[in-house]
């Protein structure tokens, strides 16, 4: 078998101004509750411990009451994917009267 080797694209010099950075928290929670309604319909329930056969994990719980941890898992997503997506040049605006 070969050995998998990958290459993300660099998105470390992408700084991101404040109002991305606060869509970063609103992707991150999105994150988390797409992950929940996945891993339920397959379905897991909430566990105080991951169990893969008998599909419980802890994590089935409102973004708000994660770990830090897990918090930070779902806002890397969710920064790696803002800023990938400036990178490749596209823009972000929010609509006109979520400015204000």
């Amino acid at each position: 078998m070969k050995e998998y080797v990958p290459h993300p694209i660099d998105t470390s010099g992408v700084k991101l101004p404040e109002e991305l950075l606060e869509l970063t928290e609103k992707l991150a929670l999105n994150v988390h509750e797409n992950w929940s309604a996945g891993r339920i319909r397959e379905g897991w329930v909430y566990g105080p411990v991951r169990n893969d056969l008998e599909k419980t994990t802890p994590c089935l719980i409102p973004y708000e009451e994660l770990p830090d941890s897990e918090q930070e898992y779902d806002r890397n997503t969710a920064l790696e994917t803002i800023r990938l997506i400036l990178k490749l040049g596209y823009t972000i605006t929010p609509k006109e009267e979520t400015q204000k």
